[in-house]
């Protein structure tokens, strides 16, 4: 069966100059061709605010029209989170698919779930969407029989009635409930080990599954596309003093980042609120760069995640070069690296050492040849310097979590 390839017009409202509602559809053109739709078109209008009925003012309405008619367009993507009567108006007016950023997102989402925790979330955050767009929310995703809007938990459930919906919502927070205690208690277990664990966080593309893949040679999911990997993925990697810490990759962030989606991906994004250090991987060949690193900032805030060593790594400079020129006072470690070509890589595992090396202390002190099984622990949560064997017992010189001291 042939597959639809929409053809869609992007629009936007900027309330300050031109050129910033550019940027917003340059990504909003990345995010449409990640959903598979093909780009015919652009509109933007600069005004005050975003109109209350219809999004755009009614001129912009009648160029818009001309478009769809000049272009062969399916459907209108708008780079705002539509109201239901903003949707609504726009379609009876226009006579055609109106979708938003929030559907667009949502719809990327439910193709990229490939877990169950994954899918759940992403249902979840569609069903809590459509809930106050229920009325001509069903009319619009099915006008065309298919297309973006309509993978994840289907029409029929967008269609239904309210009741439906909410024990459907009811049932998905329930099964996530279980997820997550299973996670809380992968959690503890994983304390109980003290094996450090590095969250690695940025924007969307910035290259984070590319670095998780160079330094635990992984084979997850690594495309030039937005949102390429969804489901957070952990792996054990080595430093280079032999100490084993655990990389977590988390799901992109983006800016408008729809709420229904945070609030959804909570327990997802959590990762990085419990983890020892703060890896942000930024991409310095955008010209965006500053802007997607505040918005960075702005996501761990909204998610409490703060008190966390940071290491900032200004990914593909291979590209940028290394005078790229990127400075932030909030990246206190900043290196310049390239995950592709393993640039910079040395210094980064430094980076992690030193941060480590703060939160140990010093053991020198023999253990007697029956507790041998102590030096793995010490090599596998702690920096193990002087392992030197004697008539009474291993003498070792070492730096350790405190917890490890205390077991030792």
């Amino acid at each position: 069966m042939e597959q639809l390839v929409e053809k869609v017009i992007l629009v936007g409202v900027c309330e300050s100059a031109v050129a910033d509602a550019d940027r917003y559809l340059d990504e909003l053109y990345e995010l449409s061709k990640t959903a598979g739709a093909e780009t015919v078109g652009r509109v933007v209008q600069v005004r005050d605010y975003v109109h209350p009925t219809t999004y755009v003012g009614t001129g912009k309405l009648e160029e818009i029209k001309h478009l769809i008619i000049e272009t062969g367009a399916t459907g209108i993507i708008c780079d705002d989170e539509l109201t239901p009567s903003q949707m609504n108006n726009m379609e009876k007016i226009l006579d055609t698919k109106v979708m938003d950023r929030t559907i667009l997102i949502l719809d990327i989402f439910a193709g990229r779930a490939k877990t169950q925790e994954g899918k759940i979330q992403v249902e979840l955050a569609q069903l809590r969407y459509s809930l106050t767009r229920l009325a001509g929310y069903g009319k619009s995703m099915s006008r065309l029989g298919g297309g973006i809007g309509t993978r994840g938990p289907g029409e029929s459930k967008l269609e239904s009635d309210r009741r439906v919906v909410k024990n459907r919502i009811s049932k998905l927070k329930a099964e996530l409930k279980e997820i997550v205690k299973h996670r809380t208690v992968t959690r503890a277990r994983r304390e109980r080990t003290k094996i450090p664990v590095l969250a690695i966080v940025g924007y969307t593309n910035a290259g984070k599954s590319t670095l998780l893949n160079t330094l635990t040679d992984s084979e997850v999911l690594s495309e030039d596309k937005l949102f390429a990997t969804l489901d957070p993925t952990t792996r054990k990697y080595v430093l280079q003093d032999g100490e084993e810490v655990l990389l977590t990759d988390t799901v992109g962030f983006i800016d408008k980042l729809p709420h229904h989606l945070i609030e959804a991906f909570k327990s997802t994004l959590e990762e990085a609120k419990y983890s020892d250090i703060i890896v942000h991987v930024v991409d310095a060949s955008d010209p965006e760069a500053y802007e997607k690193m505040n918005v960075v900032y702005d996501t761990l805030h909204s998610l409490q995640v703060e008190g966390r060593p940071v290491i900032t790594l200004f990914n593909k400079c291979d590209v940028a070069g290394s005078d790229h020129g990127l400075k932030d006072l909030r990246a206190r470690r900043a290196i310049n690296i390239s995950a592709r070509t393993t640039q910079g890589i040395e210094e980064f595992n430094k980076a992690i050492e030193e941060i480590l090396s703060d939160r140990k202390v010093e053991i020198k002190r023999t253990f007697p040849f029956t507790e041998a099984g102590k030096i793995q622990l010490i090599r596998k949560t702690g920096k193990l310097l002087t392992e030197d064997y004697r008539e009474d017992g291993i003498y070792v010189e070492a730096y350790v979590p405190e917890e490890t001291a205390g077991r030792l």
